[in-house]
């Protein structure tokens, strides 16, 4: 093979372009153009001529919208807190592996393979006014009255841990168990106890992949839309901010401030991945190299 000149791009680059350029454009295509049109069509109110913020003014002076902001962070931020929390525990105590673990792992990613309808069937069925978890506690007399667990935000938030936490808990599994063992074993042949090596040994080095897990969880969260309509109350209390752009574009048709909406929307989710990516810059960055787990 005749060796490359300095300055000469390799054959080796132009097929990185190749292989590339698809990924390029699917990108392109399925996400730049509409979010470039998205904020195209909300610079464009429904009742006025030409380009303007009215979509945006009319957005932050409504007290209804303010309210809708803040339940979707009151369900986004609970719920990425608990699923992350719950993840950690779950995927450190498997970090080397136990018993009957394929068995657990398959029971605890089930969900994933569900799909969101029927998920919700299911908790409808379960945690429903009439369904199984009532039931047995009332037959254990353990309640007088049913609990009311779903089409409100109790059960929203069942739906979106049910649906987020596989995810969450594959993803910090796969980087707890990539990280070298000999460090942990290290600090217990020093003399710490099992508290002191998470806190001061194992934490340090899983914070970086937590806060991803967390970043994606929250995204995730704060997109909610069918969980918050088919278990929750989308008039009232569990309003999100995705079902308030969907009422405008599809109920009143104004299909410009429902653009305005979504970008609303998008900015908070690109506000909170900024914040959660400062705050890892300045965690310490370990390797994992897969050799956790025999």
């Amino acid at each position: 093979m005749r060796r490359r000149r300095a300055g000469e791009a390799s054959e080796l680059d132009a097929m990185a372009v190749a292989c590339l350029l698809p990924s390029l454009l699917y990108v392109v295509v399925m996400f730049v153009y509409p979010f470039l049109n998205g904020i195209y069509l909300s610079l464009r109110p429904s009742k006025q001529s030409g380009l303007g913020l009215a979509n945006y003014v009319a957005f932050f002076t409504d007290e209804w919208q303010y309210r809708t902001v803040w339940i979707t962070f009151s369900i986004a931020v609970p719920n990425t807190v608990v699923v992350v929390a719950v993840a950690l525990l779950l995927a450190y105590g498997m970090r080397r592996g136990i018993w009957l673990e394929r068995t657990i792992t398959t029971i605890l990613v089930l969900p994933i393979s569900l799909g969101i309808i029927l998920l919700a069937e299911g908790i409808l069925g379960f945690y429903g006014g009439r369904g199984w978890f009532n039931q047995i506690l009332l037959a254990a007399g353990l309640l007088q009255e049913p609990l009311t667990l779903t089409h409100n935000y109790t059960g929203v938030m069942l739906s979106l841990f049910m649906q987020q936490f596989p995810f969450c808990f594959l993803m910090l599994l796969g980087y707890i168990s990539g990280i070298d063992p000999s460090i942990e074993n290290s600090a217990r042949t020093l003399g710490a106890g099992p508290w002191i090596v998470f806190s001061r040994v194992m934490f340090p080095l899983i914070a970086p992949g937590l806060a991803i897990a967390f970043a994606l969880v929250f995204v995730l969260s704060f997109g909610v839309f069918p969980s918050a309509i088919l278990l929750g109350q989308p008039a009232g209390a569990t309003r999100t901010i995705a079902i308030a752009a969907y009422q405008q574009a599809f109920e009143h048709y104004d299909m410009s401030y429902a653009s305005a909406i979504a970008v609303v929307m998008g900015l908070f989710q690109l506000a909170g991945l900024v914040v959660i990516v400062l705050l890892r810059r300045r965690l310490v960055m370990a390797p994992t190299m897969g050799v956790g787990k025999r």
